[in-house]
C-alpha cells in the first residue's frame, strides 16, 4: 500500500488557482512534514519563471525539455532555508495542459531526485534508517482536473514509482506544536596549515561537521525535564470528554545541555598542529521547530530542535560567504578593521497557523526586500508587520596587526560604536607569510576569521 498525504485544504485552492496564462506547465514544491504512518502538506509553491524563459514558455507547443532542473533545484534550495526544524520540501508538483505521458513522469522523476539532492549537499545532517524516504510527484491536468500522485524512494534512483493517496482536509494548519530554543554558541575552529589551501568556507564547514556531533550528542530538556525519547510529547496533559489529549500549550521550551567531558569508556587524544589561523563562531541564535500534533514522540521533536540549530547556523555561515562574494572589494592593508554582521533571523507566520516561516536579514536590508523575498520565493504575500525579529545585536570585536610577531594572545578590547557592515572577500592562499585578521561583529551568530603567522 502506498503513502498517504494529509494536505491542507488551501494548498488545494493554491493549486487550482495557478493559471498556466498560455504555458505548457508550471511546477512548483510541496512543503510539509513526514511520519511514519502518513505525510502532512502544509504549503506549495510554484518555481519563480526565468525572464528569459517567459516567452519560450508561452508557445503551446514547449515540452518538458523546457524544465529548468537547474532553475528549480536551485529554487528548492533557497525555500530549504526558510523552513524551520520539522518542516521538509516533500516533494515536486507540476500542472500541465498535456495529459500525463512517460516523459511528463520521467522529468517529475529526474526533478524529484535533483532537488533532494540539492537540498542534501550542505546539510550537517544525515537522515537516519528509520526516517521515510520516499518523496512525492504531483501531476496535475489542468483541463481534465485529474490528479496523479505519486511516490519515489530516495534511496533508491532506479526504484519504480509507487502510487499514493492525496487527500484534503480542512484546519491542518492549525494542528502543530511548537518549540522554541536558544542556543548560545562559541566554536573555534582551528585553519591548519595543511588545510590552507581550502576555501575558507569549506574549513569553516569542517569545524562546524565536528561542533555538529556535540548538538547530536547533547541532552533536551523539555519544559525543564528530561524525557524518554520513545514516550508521548503530550504525555502528562489533561484529556478531553471524547479521550483526545489536549495540550495545555501549544509551545514548548527546549534547553540544551552539551557535554564537556567524553564518557570514562572513551578515550581522548591531544593533536598539535601547526596552524596558519582561525574562525571563531560566536554568539546566539534563536531556534523553533514544529511537530503535528497527531501522536508526537519525544524523539521526533528534538531531532526537529536539533536540525532546526544545526541548519540556521550553516545557513547563516553560508550567507554572509555568499554576500561577501558579491560585494567583492580590495583588501584593507596594516592594521585597519573590518566588521561584518552576519544576518539575523526573521520569522513570519502563516495565516491561521501557529507554524512560522522564516528568513535571514542584513542589518542594512529594509524590511521591503524581505517582504518581496518571501513572495518570490514561496509566492506568498507577507505584511512588513507581520516580520518578527528574533535576535538582538550582540557585538564581539577581535583584531590583530600586520606585524608579524601579532599572536593571538595581542586582543584588543575596544568595542566599535556601531557595528557597519563591509563587504570583503576572504581568500586563503598557499605558501601565505602573514594574514591580516578581521574583525566581525556578531549579529545573533557572530564569526570571527582571525589569521596569524606561521
Amino acid at each position: 500500500m502506498g503513502r498517504t498525504y494529509i494536505v491542507e485544504e488551501t494548498v488545494g485552492q493554491y493549486l487550482s488557482n495557478i493559471n498556466l496564462q498560455g504555458k505548457a506547465f508550471v511546477s512548483g514544491l510541496l512543503i510539509g512534514q513526514c511520519s511514519s504512518q502518513k505525510d502532512y502538506v502544509i504549503l506549495a509553491t510554484r518555481t519563480p519563471p526565468k525572464e528569459e524563459q517567459s516567452e519560450n514558455l508561452k508557445h503551446p507547443k514547449a515540452k518538458l525539455d523546457n524544465l529548468d532542473e537547474e532553475w528549480a533545484t536551485e529554487h528548492a534550495y533557497q525555500v530549504s532555508r526558510m523552513l524551520p526544524g520539522g518542516l521538509l520540501v516533500l516533494g515536486v508538483f507540476i500542472i500541465t495542459t498535456l495529459e500525463l505521458a512517460n516523459d511528463f513522469q520521467n522529468a517529475l522523476r529526474r526533478l524529484m531526485y535533483a532537488v533532494e539532492k540539492s537540498i542534501n549537499r550542505k546539510r550537517l545532517w544525515n537522515f537516519t534508517e528509520e526516517e521515510v524516504s520516499e518523496r512525492v510527484t504531483l501531476h496535475i491536468c489542468a483541463s481534465t482536473k485529474k490528479i496523479f500522485c505519486r511516490t519515489y524512494d530516495m534511496h533508491d534512483p532506479k526504484g519504480s514509482a509507487r502510487p499514493a493517496d492525496w487527500k484534503y482536509q480542512s484546519g491542518l494548519l492549525s494542528s502543530w506544536l511548537s518549540l522554541e530554543c536558544t542556543v548560545h554558541i562559541n566554536i573555534h575552529i582551528p585553519l591548519s596549515a595543511t588545510s590552507v589551501s581550502y576555501t575558507l568556507e569549506k574549513n569553516t564547514k569542517n569545524g562546524l561537521t565536528r561542533w555538529a556531533k556535540e548538538i547530536e550528542n547533547g541532552v533536551y530538556l523539555i519544559n525543564g525535564q528530561v524525557k524518554d525519547e520513545d514516550c508521548d510529547l503530550l504525555e502528562g496533559q489533561k484529556k478531553s470528554s471524547r479521550g483526545n489529549t489536549q495540550a495545555t500549550s501549544h509551545s514548548f521550551d527546549v534547553r540544551v545541555l552539551t557535554q564537556l567531558l567524553l564518557n570514562s569508556d572513551h578515550r581522548s587524544t591531544a593533536t598539535v598542529q601547526i596552524c596558519s589561523g582561525s574562525v571563531n563562531l560566536k554568539g546566539t541564535v534563536k531556534c523553533r521547530a514544529y511537530i503535528h500534533s497527531s501522536k508526537p514522540k519525544v524523539k521526533d521533536a528534538v531531532q526537529a530542535v536539533k536540525r532546526d540549530i544545526l541548519n540556521t547556523v550553516a545557513d547563516r555561515c553560508e550567507i554572509l560567504f555568499e554576500d561577501l562574494l558579491l560585494n567583492e572589494i580590495p583588501e584593507k592593508k596594516d592594521s585597519e578593521k573590518e566588521f561584518h554582521i552576519l544576518p539575523y533571523r526573521v520569522f513570519v507566520p502563516l495565516p491561521g497557523s501557529t507554524v512560522m516561516l522564516c528568513d535571514y536579514k542584513f542589518d542594512d536590508e529594509p524590511a521591503e526586500e524581505i517582504r518581496d523575498h518571501f513572495m518570490e520565493m514561496l509566492d506568498h504575500t507577507i505584511q512588513i508587520e507581520d516580520l518578527k525579529i528574533a535576535e538582538e545585536i550582540n557585538t564581539a570585536c577581535m583584531s590583530s596587526s600586520m606585524n608579524s610577531q601579532a599572536s593571538l594572545d595581542n586582543t584588543d578590547d575596544e568595542q566599535p560604536k556601531q557595528p557597519v557592515k563591509t563587504t570583503m572577500l576572504l581568500k586563503i592562499q598557499q605558501n601565505i607569510g602573514v594574514i591580516a585578521a578581521f574583525t566581525v561583529a556578531v549579529l545573533a551568530a557572530g564569526i570571527s576569521f582571525h589569521y596569524f603567522s606561521d
